[in-house]
C-alpha cells in the first residue's frame, strides 16, 4: 500500500507529517480545504492555517531537512513498508471514524490486516502469571475465531496477547509509540520482528522517531480506533490500558474486562471499568457475540472498498484483495462450502486448511457478504 500518487504528493505528505505543531486535526483540515497533500503544503507555506504561522513550523515548511525526507523515502522503498494516508482508499475505515484519528500510518508488514476485524487486548506491564495466562489464552481463542489481535508491544499483557496469536499463526498487529523502525523497549525487538514477518507494525510517527512519554496515549488511541472492541485483562487504577478503554468507549466501540480477585491490585482497574459499564467477560464467545454489529459495519466498508477495486479506482494493494477466488486457499474453501451450514471442523477436513487460517478466512468472507454464519457453522450465501 505504497502511495500510488506522484512522487511530489508523497514528498508533500512526508514534509507535512514532520512539520512541528501540525497535528492530525490540522493536517485533516488542510486536506479537506485544499484537496491534496501538495495543495495543502502550498497553502501551509502561505500561512493558510493559524498553526502554520508558528515560527518553527514556518521554518520547517520553507526549508524541510532533506536528509530526513530522503530517509523516509528510503524506508518506504523497502519491501512491505507502506504509508497509508487518510485521504487514500486504503486507510482503515474504523480508525478513520474514531475521534482524534491520525492523518497517516507507517506500516511494516501486511497492511491489509488493518482492514481485518480486530480485537485489542491490553493490560498491565507488570502483570501476574494468571493475567499473562488469561491474555495468552484469550488471544489464542479469539485468533482461532478469526480476529486479528491488536496490542501495543509493551511487556506484560501486550506481549502475552501478541504471543498467543503467534503461537497459532493468527495475525497480530502492534501499534508503536515510536517510529516504525524503532522498538521500545529494545528487549522487545525479537517479538517485533516476528510480528512484522507475519502481521504488522503500525505507527503514526515517522521513521527514526524515538520513544517519548507523550506518544503512548496517542498510540493507545490508535489501538482502540483500529479494533472493533477492547479487552482489558489486568490493569491497576492508573494503567495506560484504562486510557485505551476510554478511547474505545469514545469511539463507540465495545469495552470488555476480565474480573479478578478483590485482593489483586491489578484487578481494580478492570473492576472500575465494569462499574462504569464495561462488559464483564469470562469466555471469548461473549466477546464474539457482542462484536457482531460493528463487524457488519466493517463488512460494509470492505464491500465498498472491493467495489472500488472492481471499478479500477483502487490502489495496487487493494486490487490484491479481490477477487479472492484466484487465491488457491480461498478456492479450496469455496469448494468445501455448501448452501447448508457446515461446522468449521468439517470445513477444515474438506479443505485441508488449518483451523486458525480457516476461521480468519471465514470471518473475512462473512464481513464481505460471501458467507453466512449460523449456530451450525458456515454456508455459502445463496445466489
Amino acid at each position: 500500500m505504497k502511495l500510488a500518487d506522484s512522487h511530489r504528493e508523497l514528498e508533500a505528505w512526508l514534509i507535512l507529517l514532520r512539520a512541528p505543531g501540525l497535528g492530525p486535526a490540522t493536517l485533516r483540515e488542510l486536506l479537506a480545504a485544499h484537496g491534496s497533500a501538495a495543495a495543502a503544503l502550498a497553502a501551509a507555506r502561505r500561512g493558510a492555517h493559524p498553526r502554520t504561522q508558528d515560527a518553527d513550523c514556518r521554518a520547517w515548511l520553507a526549508a524541510p531537512e532533506r536528509a530526513l525526507i530522503d530517509a523516509d523515502l528510503t524506508w518506504l522503498d523497502a519491501p512491505a513498508h507502506h504509508l497509508l494516508v487518510c485521504d487514500g482508499a486504503d486507510f482503515p475505515a474504523l480508525l478513520d471514524e474514531a475521534p482524534g484519528a491520525p492523518a497517516a500510518l507507517f506500516v511494516d508488514g501486511d497492511a491489509n490486516l488493518l482492514w481485518q476485524a480486530q480485537i485489542a487486548i491490553v493490560g498491565s506491564r507488570n502483570a501476574t502469571p494468571a493475567g499473562m495466562d488469561n491474555a495468552h489464552a484469550f488471544a489464542r481463542a479469539l485468533g482461532q475465531a478469526g480476529f486479528a489481535i491488536t496490542s501495543g508491544l509493551a511487556e506484560g499483557i501486550d506481549t502475552a496477547a501478541h504471543e498467543g496469536a503467534l503461537t497459532i499463526g493468527a495475525p497480530t498487529i502492534a501499534v508503536l509509540g515510536t517510529g516504525p523502525d524503532r522498538v521500545y523497549p529494545a528487549r522487545q525487538t525479537r517479538l517485533a520482528q516476528q510480528i512484522a514477518a507475519s502481521g504488522a507494525l503500525v505507527s503514526q510517527f515517522p521513521p527514526g522517531t524515538p520513544a517519548q512519554q507523550s506518544h503512548f496515549p496517542r498510540r493507545n488511541r490508535v489501538i482502540a480506533g483500529l479494533a472493533l472492541g477492547t479487552l482489558v485483562v489486568e490493569a491497576g487504577t492508573r494503567s495506560g490500558a484504562l486510557i485505551t478503554a476510554r478511547n474505545a468507549s469514545e469511539a463507540g466501540r465495545e469495552v470488555f474486562a476480565i474480573p479478578g480477585s478483590i485482593h489483586n491490585p491489578l484487578a481494580r482497574g478492570c473492576h472500575a471499568l465494569i462499574r462504569q459499564g464495561a462488559k464483564l467477560v469470562e469466555t471469548t464467545a461473549e466477546i464474539v457475540d457482542e462484536l457482531t454489529p460493528l463487524a457488519r459495519q466493517l463488512g460494509a466498508s470492505l464491500r465498498e472498498r472491493l467495489a472500488a477495486a472492481e471499478e479500477g479506482s483502487a490502489t495496487p494493494a487493494q486490487s490484491a484483495v479481490a477477487p479472492r477466488a484466484a487465491d488457491p486457499d480461498y478456492a479450496r474453501l469455496y469448494a468445501a462450502l455448501e448452501t447448508d451450514a457446515l461446522d468449521i471442523d468439517t470445513l477444515a477436513a474438506r479443505s485441508g486448511l488449518a483451523v486458525p487460517s480457516l476461521a480468519s478466512m471465514l470471518l473475512l468472507l462473512e464481513l464481505e457478504g460471501e458467507v453466512v454464519a449460523s449456530a451450525g457453522g458456515y454456508a455459502r450465501r445463496p445466489p
